[in-house]
């Protein structure tokens, strides 16, 4: 899992034939990789061991302000269980996941990414937590704000970013673009370009669970995630009302940041304790920045859901870091990394090559996003329309902004 050896000097990589264009940005993290792993005289020397072994069960205290519930029989355990290996794989997950969004930020300013770029920083913990709870049996759909969970459901930093870009490469060609992610194999519906407009497909989602499922049966769940801006819509009311008369596998995930796209909840909501507003729905609050306290709420909520009770309101309190002002609450990163050291769990010099590992990582997967061509014009006439027999059938023409762009099926045969 983790560098043992300094990655390849530049004039090594290039006596090995690598490309010098696509590889300079994970040159430069490199030479500081190699600097942190060979630091006595040019001699590698091995991590700090610590007490804990890869799999050894550790035992991990929670905060008592970690959860609140609402009409709920029970709270979430007031301890988690952990090992190394497991909680050195959430802290990788969360590290590729911010270097993920501080290489789109950069991308974005430079005008390599174009439309909208709704970034995640500061809630890695949320998308961690949660598909650590739950499994790629169980159904998730979420707002624009997706890259990040779409890495967690199967994504790779390059084809996030090539889509980003709008590369052939990307996970959706080159066609979805920043809000539109998409991974069927694994059960993840993608992010939704409306606000809110993912909750009432999320629902569908937990009764086609509950349906295909056998009576009796322990139902996947689905989950969707919303934020406090989406939270007093009139079609999330709707949606768990329906939920909670058919006691549907359901989950209505918000992920409260304190201030949507920049208005405070204390303005914008006249009750801003979220969990609660099902009524009649049991809720969860839960501390978002802490990523076990986010696993144990969610395998709560789901193992109400799934056992046919109905659904559950589950509020992350969380908070984005690209905005200043939004940066109110601890980072997820950090809370990692003090509970690995404070139970002796790994060492600062794992974490640390961790950490920059994660970004020679996605240096180099930018570079090679960057490299990608944009997809050939006629993917312009495919996945609209499909024929009797399932298979992709493009209409007869596409009109462009500009008529000289617009393309038509025979000019493509």
């Amino acid at each position: 899992r983790l560098p043992t050896e300094p990655p390849l000097l530049p004039a090594q990589r290039k006596e090995q034939g690598a490309s010098p264009k696509t590889d300079d940005a994970a040159d430069r993290s490199a030479l500081m990789l190699r600097r942190f792993l060979r630091p006595c005289g040019g001699q590698s020397v091995r991590r700090q061991s610590t007490a804990v072994q890869e799999s050894t069960a550790v035992q991990v205290s929670l905060e008592p302000g970690d959860f609140a519930t609402h009409r709920l029989d029970r709270q979430p355990e007031a301890v988690a269980w952990t090992s190394k290996g497991e909680l050195l794989d959430y802290y990788k997950l969360m590290c590729t996941m911010r270097r993920l969004e501080m290489a789109s930020f950069a991308a974005y300013q430079k005008r390599q990414v174009r439309g909208f770029l709704h970034l995640y920083d500061g809630q890695e913990a949320v998308a961690t937590g949660i598909q650590h709870a739950l499994t790629n049996d169980d159904s998730w759909i979420t707002s624009y704000r997706c890259h990040c969970i779409m890495l967690a459901r199967g994504g790779t930093p390059e084809g996030i970013l090539a889509e980003l870009m709008g590369n052939e490469t990307g996970h959706m060609g080159g066609k979805g673009g920043s809000m539109h992610f998409y991974n069927k194999a694994q059960n993840y519906y993608g992010g939704q370009g409306i606000v809110g407009a993912q909750v009432p497909v999320g629902t569908g989602l937990a009764f086609a669970n509950k349906y295909k499922t056998a009576p009796g049966a322990t139902m996947p769940v689905a989950i969707s995630c919303h934020g406090d801006g989406a939270a007093n819509q009139g079609q999330i009311a709707e949606a768990s009302n329906m939920a909670m008369l058919w006691k549907l596998p359901m989950i209505f995930g918000i992920e409260n940041n304190h201030y949507g796209m920049g208005t405070s909840t204390k303005r914008s909501s006249s009750n801003p304790d979220y969990y609660t507003m099902g009524n009649l729905i049991p809720g969860i609050r839960v501390n978002g920045q802490n990523v076990l306290a986010v696993r144990e709420a969610t395998k709560l909520a789901k193992e109400h859901a799934a056992a046919g009770r109905g659904p559950v309101y589950l509020e992350f309190s969380t908070c984005r870091f690209n905005v200043t002002r939004m940066r109110t609450l601890p980072c997820p990163l950090k809370i990692t990394k003090d509970i690995a050291l404070n139970n002796a769990i790994a060492s600062k010099d794992e974490l640390e090559a961790i950490r920059l590992q994660a970004r020679v990582d996605v240096e180099a997967a930018c570079e090679r996003a960057k490299a990608a061509q944009p997809p050939a014009q006629a993917e312009l006439l495919t996945n609209i329309y499909l024929d009797d027999d399932g298979k992709d059938e493009p209409p007869s023409y596409i009109r462009m902004p500009f008529s000289g762009d617009s393309v038509s099926a025979a000019e493509q045969q």
